[in-house]
């Protein structure tokens, strides 16, 4: 099974948040299940390979060739797979993986998961999607998505497409 996680990669984000990124790594790794990343080697993105690795497990990184070239990179992964666009990068990362967590996050981090959660709802995967959100990041999203169904922008049940966790171990059985 492979997981992909989309989460932050600013340097300048507190602490706790990398080291969830850790955490959840290392809990996937103990799985036996590899992890898929955007690529790169710092801040949430970084962590999360890291924690895997550490826990013996595999990590693949899709990453964009001009993010290559800021070094970006984590070139320890497993399989590094470099591609001309981010959206060859999202399209790659969609295909190779069984289940999607999205981590605290920005604009980067909503993108990639908007895109999943519409992608389940039209039906081109049948996927997990999980928001792990331990410190509520999130909550205003999630009165968000519940108002958007009061108010008919969204259908009712689109919103239960998404699997909001609060901690590493329901974010993993949610992926199951």
């Amino acid at each position: 099974m492979r997981i992909a996680v989309f989460c932050s990669s600013s340097p300048t984000i507190d602490p706790k948040y990398v080291d969830l990124a850790f955490e959840l790594g290392g809990a996937i790794a103990s799985q036996s299940w590899e992890l898929v990343t955007g690529g790169g080697h710092i801040s949430m993105m970084g962590a999360v390979s890291r924690g895997a690795r550490e826990a013996g497990g595999r990590t693949i990184g899709v990453i964009p060739q001009a993010l290559v070239d800021i070094e970006f990179a984590d070139h320890d992964n497993d399989e590094l797979h470099v591609v001309e666009t981010m959206g060859e990068r999202k399209a790659m990362i969609t295909d190779i993986a069984d289940a999607f967590i999205t981590l605290p996050g920005g604009a980067g981090t909503l993108e990639e998961f908007f895109e999943i959660w519409v992608g389940r709802y039209l039906k081109f995967h049948n996927k997990p999607v999980v928001i792990l959100d331990p410190f509520g990041i999130y909550g205003p999203l999630h009165e968000l998505v519940e108002h958007l169904e009061v108010e008919n922008f969204i259908k009712p049940g689109m919103r239960d497409l998404i699997l909001w966790t609060t901690n590493v171990n329901d974010a993993i059985k949610a992926c199951s």
